[in-house]
């Protein structure tokens, strides 16, 4: 069976993009699926990107059109300066590593916390809407609290795991036979991968 390590950030804009195709790109081929949130700016200052605010202002004026652009393909409301960001992704990424230890499928829950940022207007590193995404996507609320030193651990391997792969954005797809993809929009070109295809 195949398998996808996806490494990703909760406040990425890109991964709110996603939507549900990670796990509809992974069932289609029988492929196994391990979303790994990480700390971006940290994959960042380890892998020589920047934050967006750092970067050049041709820079920040192509990022905002692209994603404008890249929402409208998807057909997801998307505010690209959104109220509560950047924010500390920590909170929310825990809670998604509890809800995958505890044996959910946490795609749905990814898309909601990220939604809530981008196209909500919410705070993410807040408990009561990282509950509020919890219950709406059918998982225990009380998971924001859970075994929180464990997934503060995985949370810090997660970073170490990506940058020993190779992974230097997010989203980051990386295949068990090495193949990368990064980026919402490859996500069309894992499926072909996966579908030997490419």
């Amino acid at each position: 069976m195949p398998h996808i390590d996806y490494y990703f950030a909760t406040m990425s804009p890109y991964t709110y993009l996603c939507g549900l195709r990670p796990d509809v790109i992974a069932q289609k081929h029988g492929a196994s699926i391990t979303y790994r949130p990480l700390d971006i700016m940290g994959l960042f200052a380890r892998t020589g990107g920047l934050p967006p605010k750092d970067r050049h202002p041709n820079r920040q004026a192509y990022r905002l059109q692209d994603l404008a652009r890249r929402a409208a393909v998807a057909g997801f409301p998307l505010n690209v300066k959104p109220a509560y960001w950047p924010t500390n992704p920590a909170p929310s990424s825990f809670a998604i590593i509890a809800a995958q230890n505890s044996g959910a499928n946490v795609g749905a829950l990814v898309h909601a916390i990220t939604r809530a940022c981008w196209a909500e207007q919410r705070d993410i590193s807040q408990d009561d809407v990282i509950r509020d995404c919890l219950q709406s996507v059918g998982l225990d609320p009380a998971l924001v609290d859970r075994d929180m030193m464990t997934s503060a651990d995985t949370y810090a391997q997660n970073l170490e795991r990506a940058v020993l792969a190779g992974a230097f954005g997010a989203p980051f797809f990386i295949t068990d036979t090495d193949a990368r993809f990064w980026g919402e929009d490859r996500l069309t070109d894992l499926d072909l991968h996966l579908s030997g295809k490419i």
